[in-house]
């Protein structure tokens, strides 16, 4: 599988929300540098990991709308907006932000991420 596809991959619908299948796609030693409009997050895989957990908690469904995914070589660029579906109110999509990150990929798995959102 491309890089593209690798990435492409780990922004499918309700993927986010799969520890398993996100955990699954990170490379062991990923690093997600993270530029937030609330301040900046350095993660490591367990940490990601987490992350996912924690999501699948408050949401029961998660879509991420790419608008632009550029790959050059191993370096994959996605910009998109991520809606998301409540437990308390799964018939309202809400959107949780927009979302610039540059991934390089190695060995077929996610190694590093640059990445800016905003509310």
């Amino acid at each position: 599988m491309g890089a593209k596809a690798i990435v492409q991959e780990f922004y499918k619908s309700d993927v986010l929300l799969d520890a398993d299948k996100v955990n699954a796609l990170l490379h062991p030693e990923v690093v997600l540098e993270w530029h937030s409009s609330k301040g900046f997050l350095k993660l490591h895989k367990d940490q990601i990991v987490e992350l996912s957990t924690e999501l699948s908690k408050a949401y029961i469904r998660s879509k991420c709308r790419i608008s632009h995914i550029v790959a050059d070589g191993n370096t994959v660029s996605v910009r998109y907006s991520h809606y998301v579906k409540t437990i308390e109110n799964p018939r309202e999509e809400m959107m949780l932000a927009h979302f610039m990150v540059v991934w390089e990929v190695k060995n077929d798995k996610l190694f590093r991420g640059y990445q800016m959102s905003q509310l």
